[in-house]
């Protein structure tokens, strides 16, 4: 018994394991500004390069195991550490990372620098150190206070799935911790105006979900009611001594109705003369609590003027 026990958690243990490693597989590297000189400040009012990720999951990720580099040679360079709750990011999400080497600063401070006007390599390694995440390469021509960004966030591979934004333009906008694409209108939305101006396809549609729901339920309490009384025979039968399936439907006994329950119950109330007593004494009780000057609103408020 032990050991199927001992399996077992082995067993769960391995499966959460897989579908954690198998969630950071959604950590992807979404934004990277190299050169900042007039854009997005910290938490301490610099302006530092900075590398957005995104998660292209639609469930929350915690990446507090994951390592961030920019040495394909030293794949642990930067550890995201343990225990920030901000490192749990929701589905579909963005969180920026400075590259400002100066780790001590926070979470979300890297140990590495980006260098300007040379070729740098970013990778995103899972917590075996070993297993790559996600990987960019950042051209050289990168010009100050642009990015290098995916068109789409977290979605493609390789050099056409990036481009270099510059903030001019409809899609050239630099979008730290949002959206690459950041949409306007619903497609669905205008393709209902369009083919549906006065509704009523919307509203046949809405009616016809309804009715279904409501022809769903009635068939499950149907069910649940032939369960039941089928229940309520067999427990009849047992209580008699009787097998229901050595007895002909014919045979089978019925089920007491509504007017039998009632009057069993009214019965069993007089024979046992269960009447609730109930007392006219009505008693109050005076609930002594303690002063505490901590939880005085006087100590809270200030005067004014001060004198």
């Amino acid at each position: 018994m032990k050991q199927r026990i001992i399996l077992l958690l082995a067993i769960l243990l391995i499966g959460t394991t897989a579908c954690f490693a198998q969630g950071r597989r959604g950590l992807r590297i979404n934004e990277v500004m190299v050169q900042n000189d007039s854009n997005f400040v910290d938490d301490y009012g610099q302006r530092q390069a900075w590398v957005e990720l995104f998660n292209s999951t639609f469930a929350p990720l915690e990446i507090s195991s994951v390592f961030i580099t920019n040495d394909p040679q030293n794949p642990t360079k930067y550890p995201v550490p343990l225990g920030d709750v901000n490192t749990n990011i929701p589905r579909r999400q963005h969180v920026i990372f400075w590259a400002d080497g100066e780790p001590t600063k926070g979470t979300f401070h890297m140990n590495f620098t980006l260098v300007p006007g040379k070729e740098n390599w970013i990778g995103i390694y899972d917590a075996d150190g070993k297993t790559l995440i996600d990987e960019v390469t950042i051209p050289a021509d990168l010009a100050p206070n642009t990015t290098y960004a995916r068109r789409v966030d977290g979605e493609g591979t390789g050099p056409d799935a990036w481009e270099v934004r510059d903030g001019r333009g409809a899609t050239k906008y630099i979008t730290p911790s949002s959206n690459n694409i950041i949409a306007d209108t619903n497609k669905k939305v205008d393709m209902f105006a369009d083919r549906d101006k006065n509704g009523f396809a919307l509203t046949i549609m809405a009616m016809g979900i309804v009715f279904s729901a409501l022809l769903l339920l009635s068939v499950c309490f149907y069910i649940i009611s032939k369960i039941g009384e089928r229940t309520s025979r067999r427990n009849k039968a047992r209580s008699h001594g009787v097998n229901v399936k050595e007895l002909s439907k014919e045979e089978r006994p019925d089920n007491d109705s509504g007017e039998v329950i009632a009057a069993i119950v009214m019965a069993l109330h007089d024979h046992l003369n269960a009447h609730d007593k109930e007392s006219t004494v009505l008693t109050i009780n005076k609930v002594k609590r303690a002063y505490s000057p901590w939880s005085s609103k006087i100590y809270g408020l200030r005067e004014l003027p001060h004198r």
